[in-house]
């Protein structure tokens, strides 16, 4: 590269190298930086520890069956609400199965990338028997606080192994405690 450098100076100033010095060795300067930028970016991507896929994948398929869970408890839940506050509580719990629904794919999409193989089962559901608002918001809010849980299983499987999987993890903690937040704020009138 240098060489081609060089025979191309010669060509575009006709052969005055001392009077094109400066140029010339700004040009090789310019080579030199370049190479160790890229040793230097091959050594950063070479301190990720290596990632155990068959673990990172049965904690996401533990994560999938959990949020294929979430969708038939937030479903159930929304059926039996009764009571005034009734619209508004439903809708929230839809919107919950929703999102756990697109949880589930999501988790689902990255063991399939990661050439694994995406479960069919779902986690066993715990239910009280107990249908008041009061039990279907802790009930909901256990739920979320478990998936936190699994979410940050993952994040220390994954971290400085994966950026883009610790990434992913650190997100979706971020989602599950917000609901959690957002059901304790609506557990606050049941006192």
């Amino acid at each position: 590269l240098t060489i081609v450098g060089l025979f191309t100076i010669n060509v575009y100033t006709d052969g005055k190298y001392m009077e094109n010095l400066a140029f010339v060795g700004g040009f090789i300067l310019i080579i030199i930086l370049a190479y160790y930028l890229i040793l230097t970016l091959r050594s950063y991507n070479m301190g990720l520890k290596p990632l155990d896929t068959k673990k990172a994948c049965a904690i996401l398929n533990e994560i999938m069956e959990y949020e294929l869970a979430g969708v038939v408890r937030y479903t159930h839940s929304a059926m039996m609400i009764t009571g005034p506050y009734r619209i508004p509580i439903v809708a929230f719990l839809k919107e919950q199965a929703s999102e756990s629904l697109l949880h589930a794919q999501g988790a689902g999409e990255l063991i399939a990338g990661l050439d694994g193989h995406p479960s069919q089962k779902i986690a066993k559901i715990e239910e009280t028997g107990q249908h008041t608002i009061k039990d279907i918001l802790e009930e909901s809010l256990e739920h979320e606080l478990h998936a936190v849980g699994l979410y940050k299983k993952l994040l220390e499987e994954v971290e400085d192994r994966s950026i883009y999987l610790e990434e992913y993890a650190r997100g979706m903690i971020g989602e599950e405690e917000q609901h959690s937040l957002e059901l304790k704020r609506m557990l606050k009138d049941y006192g």
